[in-house]
């Protein structure tokens, strides 16, 4: 059965695992600035694949063509097609929102827009009513619990219930050349931070998760991934040729969004990492830390790609809102050398080593989705040591990932 249809140009159909999904060829190797992104795609093909169709789109407004035109504006003048309704992830239709966002209607179209982070977080049957399609554009950052692709994956869920067919707009997974790294998210750990058992970096882009929670969780939806052209996997954000366009309100930078999947480990427990800063995820701290100590203890660590200086910071918002906290801030020197994970846990070490009465270590177990690593922190083991306990995990993902990918 096949794990979904593929629109683009250049490469060889990947081998199918279910059936009532279609092929079409994806991208070429040839590097050429800018990436030709899915949305690009389907323009060039004339919409062809969305003729007749009633659709919703679910995106934001950080998923743009190659001339900066929202996805949605390109949609609702594409010849043949009838948009009909919008839902939106996380940070709402601008992605610039924290918290609960409401449904409401989007001021230029006049359409109706579902949210799917509010009162709700799956669609339900009225969101959906009179679509023969949904489209999905969205701007994934390549880490497990960024919860776009949780919204993705359980709308494609209601897709298949409604016999309504799915095209996922693929976008280059900014971190993607960062490798596949981290623990393994245990099946019964499975949240809206983690919808399947993968690794806190995956390496894949959006159209190719769509393809393998199609393919291994047997959703049975109807799919069809618009793949890129001119893409390699090997790729940082910032070598595609794109703009950088912050996919959610603290993502504001490239190197943010490098830092993300180790620094955004602890900011579950009660250590504030800079949002309401100016530079969410390169600083962390609270009260109650002693910085230069901190900073002291991991620069002996000697991890590759980053270094550390005690820093002071006041947060406008979230976290310690108005209160000075202690801490540090992380200088990213080598994004090609840096573990994430591992850093996200040598910081959580760290933390529990210096401040063993005051670090709230058990709340970072949902976006770490292994009580195994979570129990060697606690224990005292090398973070070097708890890294080798993944490696059979990202050997068993390597090889169901390899049966999806698209570049």
């Amino acid at each position: 059965m096949a794990a979904g249809a593929v629109l683009g140009y250049g490469i060889s159909p990947q081998p199918l695992a279910m059936a009532q999904e279609k092929t079409v060829a994806a991208s070429d190797r040839a590097r050429q600035a800018p990436v030709r992104l899915g949305i690009d795609v389907l323009a060039d093909g004339g919409f062809a694949e969305l003729a007749g169709l009633r659709i919703g789109l679910l995106t934001n407004d950080a998923s743009r063509d190659q001339a900066g035109q929202r996805t949605l504006q390109v949609l609702a003048k594409a010849p043949g097609v009838r948009l009909v309704a919008l839902l939106t992830p996380e940070h709402g239709l601008g992605a610039n929102r924290e918290g609960a966002v409401q449904s409401g209607r989007e001021t230029e179209t006049g359409l109706p827009i579902h949210s799917l982070y509010g009162k709700h977080r799956r669609p339900l049957a009225t969101m959906l009513s009179g679509m023969d399609a949904v489209v999905v554009d969205l701007q994934d950052v390549g880490v497990r619990f960024y919860t776009y692709a949780t919204t993705m994956g359980t709308l494609m869920e209601e897709a298949a219930r409604r016999r309504l067919k799915v095209f996922v707009l693929d976008r280059p997974n900014p971190i993607g050349a960062a490798g596949v790294r981290g623990p393994l998210l245990e099946a019964a750990r499975r949240s809206f931070t983690g919808y399947f058992p993968m690794p806190l970096q995956h390496g894949m882009t959006l159209g190719e998760l769509a393809r393998m929670f199609n393919g291994e969780m047997q959703l049975g939806a109807d799919l069809t991934v618009v793949g890129m052209r001119g893409y390699s996997p090997r790729s940082w954000f910032d070598e595609t040729g794109l703009p950088w366009i912050s996919p959610s309100p603290n993502l504001r930078s490239l190197g943010a969004a490098v830092l993300y999947p180790g620094v955004a480990l602890i900011e579950g427990t009660n250590v504030s990492v800079g949002r309401g800063t100016p530079t969410p995820f390169e600083v962390v701290g609270a009260p109650w830390i002693d910085g230069p100590a901190l900073a002291h203890y991991l620069e002996r660590r000697g991890l590759a790609g980053v270094s550390f200086q005690p820093a002071e910071f006041t947060p406008a918002a979230d976290r310690y809102a108005g209160e000075r906290c202690q801490g540090l801030r992380i200088i990213l020197s080598d994004r090609s050398a840096l573990d994430a994970p591992r850093l996200g846990v040598e910081l959580a070490a760290a933390l529990r080593r210096l401040h063993p009465q005051r670090f709230k270590i058990r709340a970072m177990a949902t976006l770490l989705g292994s009580p195994r690593t979570l129990a060697a922190i606690e224990a005292g083991e090398d973070p070097l040591a708890i890294g080798a306990h993944w490696q059979g995990g990202l050997r068993t993902f390597q090889a169901v990932r390899a049966k999806y990918l698209l570049y």
